[in-house]
């Protein structure tokens, strides 16, 4: 992947993190977790604190995928509503996923004050409806959540109230959570590092792992100029799950989202009055939130081709300008861009194969779900299962096409929505 793609603001003001030597040895340990992402140090991390002996293997950098590269949007749930997960699985399921799901708030924030992780933690995050129609969904949502969930963090901002939040976009009002929020995700993800070090967990970074061979009482891996033997193995690679795993791989296409960061913007607290992050409700969203140095960080528009803009800056610049006309000349400071991983239905694809476990395909909402994935993975490998199963029992399809024709099947359906919510 170029370098510009990774010349984001979070490099710029990450924490410091000492670069751990590459695997060069044969090891053996009790679980082996393959990248070094939220979900992959959540694991390791959760493993060790049961007494494990964890190695983690980075094929890069700590954070080097998505955990460090997006929006920083914390939002609670999953891409489907809490309606449509009642409606499609029933109550008793319905009930296990959201507490799994939207309690991953909780766990994250449980995470960064115990470590004492300084990743500029902050509290809101607003879904701004895009068409009048979207908001009396949400006003729906809102009052389903409440009703049969007891989730009573959420407030219903009519359009007339929408500048207690942002001024700009001409939303149509939106959903205010108080239980979501933002932060800084790379040092997130370098926080969770120095944790799971701490606790024992052996980190190998610039350590590609190869295709895990489970022997029926362990699994080998060949690793770099090293090797690991391992009585379980976590895949946690996302986007390049693929690459170890070609039958995973299928349940996933990459969709390249690219973000921008401003220079500091003198009226940043007329903009964001409440300092929430806000997405909004077009099928390819706008996502956007003041950095702790009062900086805008922008998301917004798709490639559905591993090739970036020529232009990263300008590519993001037009879709903010949408938003906040009053930032056309603005200075932007940092562009910066990554793959996110997305299933058939846009939920998590978790499961395991044997001794390896796996979980990718958050769908440009794993910032909170991640956390939960590892963890639960972690209780899996000791035997208990039932989180884990909430997860891994989700349905799921294999994209059709083939190695060759997966991604542009995808792309032309991923089109014709983008299209229809521009009518």
């Amino acid at each position: 992947m170029p370098d510009r793609l990774n010349d984001s603001y979070y490099r710029a003001t990450a924490n410091g993190w000492e670069t751990q030597r590459p695997l060069d040895y044969a090891l053996d340990c009790d679980v082996a977790v393959i990248g070094g992402g939220f979900t992959g140090l959540s694991a390791a991390l959760a493993c060790a604190e049961k007494g494990l002996k964890v190695a983690l293997l980075e094929a890069q950098s700590i954070g080097f995928g998505a955990s460090g590269r997006n929006g920083g949007q914390l939002i609670p749930g999953l891409r489907w509503s809490m309606r449509e997960i009642d409606a499609a699985f029933g109550r008793e399921r319905a009930k296990a996923i959201f507490d799994l799901a939207w309690g991953a708030g909780a766990r994250v924030h449980d995470r960064i004050v115990k470590h004492d992780i300084p990743c500029d933690l902050k509290s809101g995050h607003l879904e701004a409806a895009y068409k009048p129609g979207h908001f009396e969904d949400m006003r729906r949502e809102a009052e389903f959540l409440s009703r049969e969930f007891g989730w009573d963090s959420v407030d219903v901002v009519g359009p007339a109230d929408i500048s207690k939040h942002i001024n700009g976009g001409d939303y149509h009002g939106g959903l205010y959570d108080s239980k979501g929020g933002h932060f800084h995700p790379l040092n997130y993800a370098l926080g969770l590092a120095k944790a799971a070090k701490a606790a024992g967990v052996l980190i190998f970074e610039n350590t590609a792992a190869q295709t895990p061979l489970d022997r029926g009482s362990y699994v080998e891996i060949a690793a770099g100029a090293g090797s690991l033997n391992a009585r379980h193995v976590i895949i946690a690679t996302d986007n390049w799950t693929g690459d170890i795993a070609p039958e995973l791989g299928r349940y996933t296409v990459p969709i390249m989202n690219y973000n921008i960061a401003t220079a500091p913007l003198p009226n940043a607290d007329q903009l964001f009055p409440s300092d929430a992050a806000v997405a909004d409700s077009r099928f390819v969203l706008n996502y956007f939130r003041l950095s702790a140095d009062k900086r805008l960080i922008f998301g917004g528009g798709e490639k559905y081709v591993r090739r970036p803009p020529a232009d990263i800056a300008g590519f993001v610049r037009k879709h903010m300008v949408e938003v906040f006309p009053s930032l056309a000349q603005t200075r932007i400071d940092y562009a910066w861009g990554g793959a996110v991983g997305v299933t058939m239905n846009r939920l998590p694809h978790m499961g395991r194969k044997g001794n390896v476990f796996y979980a990718h395909g958050f769908s440009g909402h794993g910032a909170l779900v991640t956390t939960v994935a590892g963890e639960v993975m972690a209780e899996a490998v000791l035997g208990t299962m039932s989180q884990f199963d909430v997860f891994a029992s989700l349905p799921h399809s294999r994209f059709p096409g083939g190695k060759w024709l997966a991604q542009p099947l995808a792309t032309l359906g991923l089109l014709y929505y983008a299209m229809r919510d521009r009518l």
